[in-house]
């Protein structure tokens, strides 16, 4: 797909901020006519360096809450500053997402890109953890990395070049993921679907010098790319 929305925020300043495969772009293919209604207050949930949180205030409009665990609210805070955006456009937080502290009921829709794999695994965790602070009718889209096909039983060893079995635990396939949110009580799952960008995605992470990117090269020039792919989730909540 041709990212027009994301090519403003091609400049290595802004790339050096992602923390993996190119979550602009997976955050504009996830948002393809999405059904957020204009005006949201939308919880980026994990959004790391806040890049993701700048792409969905200025590009849609939506009052953001950038919640991260592992961040820094001011050093986000920060950046927000020098993209132009106000502190009613968007907030920082530090939050885990397993222990959300909003209000009920307080978002509109929920935005999660390449960080919903880590802690959304547990089948009660939409129920129990994130639904009750989206709005009745409300939305949650959700891009994380995933498998073609679950390998568990028998990993490829392109892919223990750069990751151990404990850390590829957290990648699975779509009938993995639809029997996870098909357990959900609150919410109407509305699709399940692999995603289109993932080599796009994975060329521009492995582009970067930070450790992490340069790690994940081993594998991926081994040929490791053909066993991952990323996957959209959308639901409603009832």
């Amino acid at each position: 797909m041709h990212y027009s929305k994301s090519e403003k925020y091609n400049s290595p300043a802004l790339q050096a901020k992602i923390m993996g495969p190119n979550p602009v772009k997976l955050e504009e293919e996830l948002l393809l006519d999405h059904r957020i209604p204009e005006g949201a207050v939308v919880c980026d949930l994990g959004s790391g360096q806040g890049l993701t949180s700048v792409f969905l205030a200025k590009e849609y409009g939506f009052t953001v809450y950038a919640a991260d665990l592992w961040s820094d609210p001011e050093e986000n805070r920060r950046f927000f500053d020098e993209m132009g955006l106000s502190r009613e456009q968007i907030i920082p937080i530090k939050a885990d997402a397993a222990d959300l502290s909003f209000e009920k009921e307080f978002f509109d829709a929920v935005v999660s890109t390449d960080s919903y794999n880590y802690f959304g695994r547990d089948p009660r965790y939409l129920d129990e953890k994130l639904l009750p602070f989206v709005k009745s009718g409300g939305y949650l889209y959700i891009a994380i990395p995933g498998m073609k096909k679950d390998l568990h039983d028998r990993l490829p060893p392109e892919l223990l070049l750069s990751w151990t079995p404990e850390q590829l635990d957290y990648l699975h396939d779509a009938d993995y993921w639809r029997k996870i949110t098909g357990q959900c009580r609150g919410a109407e799952v509305l699709s399940v679907q692999e995603m289109e960008s993932n080599e796009e995605v994975w060329a521009d992470w492995l582009k970067q010098e930070n450790e992490y990117a340069v790690g994940d090269r081993k594998a991926m020039e081994a040929g490791g790319g053909k066993y991952l792919n990323f996957i959209a989730i959308v639901l409603r909540k009832k």
